[in-house]
This record gives structure tokens, sequence and C-alpha cells, in this order.
């Protein structure tokens, strides 16, 4: 995977040995010879990923880290910090001000790539969210960044730790226990059924477990759909760049060597359940983002867009097949311009609620309500007759017709439903049956309303 990587450092022959390797790996680098400079440079070409010297004669790379976390149209871009500093204080400084990891002068070159390469992975798999999220934004969606919700997350993260190791069972459980919520399975079997059980924010997986279970268990999260967002931090042995390389391209998020220093962990553990937690935010955007593209927002049923993508692949999945046992059901609010015209729109809208939610109570899960237009609705019910489609039309009249709707201020008002049913004949395209149903449902309204029609 090629990435666009700013690479940050004062001392220009280090900044030329970096970009070297880079280029050599096909990755695209531009470069900075200054704090201010790696700031500028961020805004204008919006790199994939950072890698910034601490130690600078303007404005030191934890700074730097800062405002580049600090500022949202930056604080989406991993930073890797690499210094020459090498005390474990050092490496907590960096995390805590925002890295995304840090390595130590000179660089190893097999976990520098490997880190560049999963950085970029995690951002990739986060940038179409965070479009889905400016496109939130712009409907008054989604939320900026919060302390008190990332605190929050912190305080009730759910960690699972897999180790068979005792002594390094209790260094994690001084380290993290005291703060976050934290669960020990010692081997696969259990981690699996840990797993299955309930919801974690992260896994923390050790790569010493005997018969390669460590990368097994690894796989197994990545190849699962439910699972495969959960961050996963590995335990790897210092020097065994080999097993590291593996679990960094079965997807891990990040490692700490072994023996642990305690501080590392606890710095490396926040990074990861913040970044889940930004990305959970990031997520929950999207959902509501699409479901404002296809959910009324007046009734909560689906809309006409939505309906019309299903029918289409309603129409798909049933080629070849016996097309009919789909029944299509029109429904029209009897006088309803008379309530508008009456009582006023917003007695009008909560007609409209109120029946809508009368359809979600009298259909089944499998079936299909829409807002079709103004007081229309429709229902598509898969696998049923024509004599079932008719006895759940006759329902919805009954209930429409029998309990009065509030429109507020006290006042009550009576309401009836004309209904047209219609069922695919064989080889016929649903949204022919729309067309017979909606004729259905003009004779209801012909005949006297407050009625169901079924075509032939």
């Amino acid at each position: 995977m090629t990435a666009k990587v700013l690479v940050v450092d004062d001392v220009p022959v280090i900044r030329k040995i970096l970009e070297a390797k880079l280029v050599a790996e096909f990755f695209e680098v531009i470069v900075a010879g200054s704090g201010q400079e790696a700031i500028e440079k961020a805004h204008a070409e919006q790199p994939d990923i950072v890698l910034l010297d601490v130690m600078m004669p303007d404005i030191n790379g934890f700074e730097v880290c800062r405002r580049l976390k600090a500022d949202p149209l930056t604080s989406h871009i991993p930073v890797v910090m690499i210094t020459g500093l090498d005390q474990p204080s050092d490496r907590v400084a960096g995390l805590e001000a925002g890295a995304d990891d840090f390595l130590s002068k000179p660089t190893n070159d097999v976990a520098l790539f490997a880190r560049v390469r999963n950085l970029v992975r995690l951002k990739t798999m986060s940038d179409e969210l965070r479009l889905r999220e400016v496109a939130g934004l712009s409907l008054g969606l989604g939320a900026t960044a919060d302390p008190v919700r990332d605190a929050a997350a912190l305080q009730h993260a759910a960690i699972l730790l897999v180790e068979e190791d005792a002594a390094v069972i209790e260094v994690v459980r001084q380290t993290l226990g005291r703060q976050l919520h934290l669960t020990v399975a010692t081997n696969d079997a259990a981690a699996r059924q840990a797993v299955q059980d309930r919801d974690w924010d992260l896994a923390i997986i050790s790569l010493a477990l005997p018969g390669q279970e460590g990368l097994r268990l690894c796989a197994y999260l990545r190849s699962s759909e439910r699972l495969r967002q959960m961050p996963v931090l590995v335990l790897n042995r210092a020097g065994d760049d080999k097993t590291l390389l593996r679990a960094f391209d079965l997807g891990v998020n990040d490692y700490v060597a072994r023996p642990i220093e305690k501080a590392e962990l606890e710095a490396r553990v926040k990074s990861q359940i913040r970044r889940k937690s930004y990305q959970d935010r990031l997520r929950q955007t999207m959902q509501m983002t699409v479901q404002l593209a296809l959910v009324d927002p007046l009734t909560g049923l689906y809309n006409r867009r939505y309906l019309d993508s299903h029918m289409t692949a309603h129409d798909r999945a049933g080629e070849g097949r016996d097309a009919g046992t789909l029944a299509v059901m029109m429904l029209d609010i009897d006088h309803f311009k008379s309530i508008n015209d009456r009582f006023g729109h917003a007695a009008g809208d909560a007609v409209l609620r109120q029946f809508a939610h009368r359809i979600r109570m009298n259909v089944r899960g499998i079936d299909l309500a829409a807002r079709y237009g103004g007081e229309e609705f429709i229902i598509i019910l898969p696998q049923t007759s024509a004599d079932e489609a008719r006895m759940i039309a006759e329902r919805l009249v009954r209930v429409t017709a029998n309990e009065p709707f509030q429109i507020g201020d006290g006042r009550e008002l009576s309401v009836t439903v004309s209904i047209g049913v219609a069922v695919r004949a064989l080889g016929e395209a649903a949204e022919q049956a729309v067309g017979r149903a909606d004729a259905a449902l003009y004779r209801s309204k012909a005949e006297g309303r407050d009625r169901v029609t079924v075509a032939p």
C-alpha cells in the first residue's frame, strides 16, 4: 500500500536518508525542516502520515503533534514520532501528545515500514467515514471533539487480555486494572468464547502463546465481520520482527515489546481506545446520514428512494423463480386535503405520523412499509397470497377507522383509509404490480372509500 508521507527533521542528512528509504518502498515523500513548516505542509499537502522528529529548534515535535491533533483539518493524520530520546518517559510523552506511534533513532527499517503501512491502512479505513461525517455535519448530525465523551470511553472501556504467563498478567493488571475493566483469557478457546459473549473495546493478545495461537486469534478476529473493527494490540518479544510483521499483515493495530514498560502500555492502550471512540462516532454519524437518505423524516417509514431500490433488488432476486408470492398494497388517507384545510398542516402531520405508527403495528417484520408521497403509502408483502394481503388490508382499514386520531389541543378526528391490493403475476415486474395496486386503490375511492379492493 503506497501513501504520501511527510518527513519532518531539522537535519538535512536524516531527511535525505528517510526520504530515500521511503521512495525505495514506493511511497510519495514530502519533507519539512522545522516544526512550523511541518504544520504548514500538513495543512497544504494533507499527507497520509507524518514522521516527526522531536528535537527541533523552533517548535519541538511534542508541540507540533499537539497542534496537528488539535486542528480538525489535520487531527485524523497519523503521527509517528522519531527521536534519539530512548527513555520510556519520552515515548509516553509522545503518545500523550497525540502521537500514534514512537520510534527511536536509528530506526529499524522493518519496524518503520510496518508502522507506516499499518497506520496508513487504518487511516484509509476511516477516511470514507470522515467523508460521510462531513455530509452528516452539513445536515446537523455528528459532533466535534468532546473530551468528556472521550474520558467516559476510557472509564468504561472493556479490555480482553489473552495471555498465559502469570507474571505478564499481573503486570497488565497492575497497569490497567485500576482504571479500566480487564478480563483475562489464558488460551485461544477461552478468548474465542469471550469475544462471542460480549463486545470489547480492545483486545491485548500475546504472540508468545503456544502453537502460534496468538496469530491465529488475530486472524480469526480480522476475518469476522462483527469483530474486525475491534482494536488489537499485541505483546511481542523484543527483536522478534518476523512474528511482528505477520501480526501487522493480519491487521493488528499496535504492539508493546516484552518486557513490558507499564507507562508505555497504558499510553498505547488509551490511544487505541480513544481512536475506537472516534471511529465509533464516525460510524454512528454515517448510519444517521444513511437513515436520513432512506427514511421519511415525518413518518419514520422508508422513503420513495429506498422503495425503488428495494423493488429493483426484488426483481433481480426473483428472476427465474415463481414471482407470484409478492403482494403490493397501496394506501391513501381519505379526504386528507380537507384535514389540512380545516385544521392546519400541523394536524395533517399528526395524522400522517399516527397512521404510519398503525401501519408498523399491523404488518409483519418481513413487510416493507414506505411513504409513497403526500398521504399515499405503500406496503410490500413478500410470500403473501391475495387472501392474506386482503386480510392485512382489511385490518388496517379497521384500526384506522375505529380509533380517533389526536390532532392537538385535545381535539380528535375520525379518519378512514382506502386500499388497493395486487399480487405480482409470474414474470411481472414489481413496478407493474404497483401500478395495478394503484388502479385498485382508485376503485376503492370511486366505490365510496374506507374499503379494500383487490386487483384481478
